[in-house]
This record gives C-alpha cells, structure tokens and sequence, in this order.
C-alpha cells in the first residue's frame, strides 16, 4: 500500500487530498482545503507550507503529486500561483517526499477520461471512484484528482518497468 497526498494550489484557497492506493485499488483517506485569510503574501506561503508540512506529519504520505501551473487571469495571478505550488512543494521536498508535477489536461484525462472535463465532472468522478458519500468542494476534488492521477501514473510505470520499458519520451516509449 502506497498514501499519496495531492495537492491543487491556490494563493487563496489550496486543496489537499490523500488516498491509499493498493494494487489496482484506491481509497479515500481525507481531503479539504486549506483558506488562505487576508494578508500579505509572504503570510500566506507560510500557512501553505505550514499546513501541508501538517498533513505530511499526521498522515505520513509517501509521495506528493501536485498540479502545474497553466492558465491564470494575468502574469500578477500566475506569478502569486507558482509562489503558492512552490510553498507546497517544498513542503513535500522538506520532509523528503519524491513530488510529482501534473498539468491540468492529464489530470482530466486520468481521472474523466478526457483533458476537456470541466470542474463538475471532476468532482462527480472523484466521489463515485472513491465511493464517497457526498462530493468534495472543487478545490479538495481537484487534489484528490492530483492524487489519483499520480496513483494511475506510478502504477502504469511499475507495470511498464516490469515489461522492461525504461519509460516514455514526449508520450512515446523509449
């Protein structure tokens, strides 16, 4: 069994989501989000990795998956996001755990089947593959995507490295 905690950050509102995946199978542990109050910038990063060196602590995941940067209303927006994944980040790095980084469009696609899958159809996934009882706020169903996605990824590459497949190249084998 392997705990992997996502994460979908924000400068506001960051989510978390942990998972335990064994074999093909994957269950829910807990998720939500962490708000962010008012305040300068440099407070917020603090409490980003303040409280994801938390849920590392308590939860002892063994690997972070976290959502890249792609799209944000202005260069102001996208720098304050990039500041806040690498808050996060360096939570997971601090307390030694292997961080992988996925875009937007493959955690779709792991998680609905298709990168085009809007926030809804996130979270209608996320609660029916992990038999929840009610859906999670988008922020906390995008980090358990996170989270699932890297499960299907790390999986996928055990099966791959035991066919004695080095990898893949730009979406080809090598």
């Amino acid at each position: 069994m392997i705990r992997i905690i996502g994460i979908d950050p924000g400068s506001r509102r960051t989510g978390y989501g942990i998972v335990d995946m064994s074999g093909g199978t994957i269950n829910y542990v807990t998720s939500g989000i962490v708000r962010l109050p008012e305040g300068s910038l440099p407070e917020r990063l603090q409490l980003i990795f303040d409280a994801v060196s938390q849920l590392v602590e308590e939860y002892k995941p063994m690997v972070m998956g976290i959502e890249d940067v792609f799209f944000a209303r202005d260069p102001r927006a996208a720098l304050k996001l990039g500041q806040a994944r690498g808050a996060a980040i360096l939570a997971g790095t601090n307390a030694k755990l292997p961080v992988s980084e996925y875009s937007p469009r493959s955690v779709k696609l792991a998680v609905v089947g298709t990168g085009a899958a809007d926030k809804k159809q996130v979270q209608m996934m996320v609660t029916s593959l992990l038999k929840l009882p009610s859906e999670p706020s988008e922020d906390a169903a995008d980090a358990l995507a996170v989270a699932i996605c890297h499960g299907h990824s790390m999986r996928t590459q055990k099966i791959m490295s035991g066919a004695g497949v080095k990898g893949f190249a730009r979406g080809r084998l090598k």
